[in-house]
């Protein structure tokens, strides 16, 4: 019993020795982790580079509808979303203001008339006096004053014609101004289209003294305009008749495709620099640099089914370059840029060696990028690497670059 304890002793003192040792070796001796690579495969793809950017959809054509006279809105003839014809009655306003002014300038037309009609006949009369005193001096029968006030009264009689022609000259403008202003009171669509707004209702009274008032907007929906908003870094790549894409929040995987049509020469803040220079240089001396400014790309898609909706937001890519089946790889597989443009990539091989390769590469959409020369489909490329024991590493973030 004795000799067997004895035996159990040594072994379990043998036990923690071997532990011990074990232990020192780990801690106290580490030995190099042979490292595990993270690898992607080249494989052949479709590749584009493309500039991002947020957009707005309008439509292509739309118009406010106003009032140019003062009034109640007597009737109002359309509903909003209506379809309406060019030429079609959309509102009435009480016209009887208008009437009432057209009345007064064809009855101060018709004073007029009646004027020169009297002076017509005063003038007939003149001349007749004229004729008769110019006669009978001529036979010394009468006196040199009688025929100048003749001739006189004759010349003041046609001036007085020739004012009253001006007066009713003039009257015929009013009445016609009176006309014109009395059509205002019915507002008439000046195009097809859909009525999107409607900014007042019936019995409401509307005021053009200073400025016109808005009775409805009307748009054009069947193609719209798309607002997209290009940063100052990317404009300069980017250029009418570009293919251009986009989608909107409520169908993300559906694509409209167009053709970039124009960019805006200035950006839209351009219409906020009312301010004097004076204040704007002490309230945005410190922020100016901050500020982002951005160029309007405009381009333009059909909308026969009705789907697209004033100022939805678009998702928009201007299509800048792109290939069709191409050799890619992702970019965090590019190692060292050369002088030569070239990068060197590393390739692990089925036996698991490494081996570095130059290469040299395309276009990219900052997640992939195209290879040109230097590697096949089927090549395995180290994209990053882990160590046994550590929790694997993501590959390293690479800054982005333009190729």
């Amino acid at each position: 019993m004795k000799n067997k304890k004895r035996v159990l002793r040594y072994a379990l003192a043998v036990a923690v020795l071997a532990l011990v040792g074990w232990g020192v070796k780990v801690f106290a001796f580490p030995t190099e982790s042979t490292p595990n690579y993270l690898t992607a495969d080249v494989v052949k793809g479709d590749i584009e580079q493309t500039v991002l950017a947020t957009g707005t959809l309008e439509a292509r054509n739309q118009v406010s509808v106003g009032a140019q006279v003062s009034g109640q809105i007597k009737t109002l003839k359309v509903a909003l979303g209506d379809h309406v014809k060019a030429g079609q009655l959309i509102a009435e306003i009480d016209p009887r203001t208008q009437q009432n002014a057209l009345r007064d300038a064809q009855a101060e037309l018709l004073n007029v008339k009646a004027q020169r009609q009297q002076r017509q006949a005063t003038l007939k009369q003149a001349t007749l006096q004229f004729k008769r005193q110019q006669t009978l001096l001529q036979a010394d029968a009468a006196s040199r004053e009688d025929y100048e006030t003749a001739e006189a009264t004759l010349t003041a009689t046609k001036a007085e014609i020739a004012a009253l022609d001006a007066q009713i000259e003039q009257g015929t403008i009013a009445v016609d101004t009176a006309k014109v202003n009395l059509g205002y009171t019915q507002i008439i669509a000046p195009m097809d289209g859909t009525v999107v707004y409607l900014a007042v209702k019936e019995g409401q009274t509307v005021n053009a003294a200073q400025t016109t008032p808005t009775i409805i907007m009307l748009a054009q929906l069947d193609t719209m305009t798309i607002k997209a908003q290009i940063s100052e870094a990317d404009v300069v790549r980017v250029q009418p008749g570009q293919p251009v894409y986009f989608t909107i929040l409520g169908e993300p995987d559906h694509r409209y495709e167009a053709k970039l049509r124009a960019i805006e020469p200035a950006p839209e803040s351009i219409s906020e620099s009312d301010t004097s220079s004076s204040a704007k240089s002490s309230s945005s001396s410190s922020t100016a640099t901050n500020a982002a400014i951005y160029y309007n790309g405009l381009f333009d898609v059909p909308n026969p089914e009705g789907k697209l909706r004033i100022s939805m937001t678009a998702q928009v890519s201007i299509v800048l370059a792109e290939a069709k089946d191409t050799v890619t790889v992702p970019m965090a597989a590019l190692g060292t840029k050369h002088k030569d443009g070239t990068y060197t990539v590393r390739l692990l091989g089925a036996d698991g060696k490494v081996t570095p390769r130059k290469v040299k590469t395309g276009i990219n959409d900052t997640v992939n990028v195209q290879i040109l020369d230097g590697l096949q489909p089927g090549e395995r490329v180290i994209i990053g690497e882990s160590t046994p024991g550590a929790a694997a590493q993501q590959p390293q973030r690479r800054p982005r670059m333009r190729l």
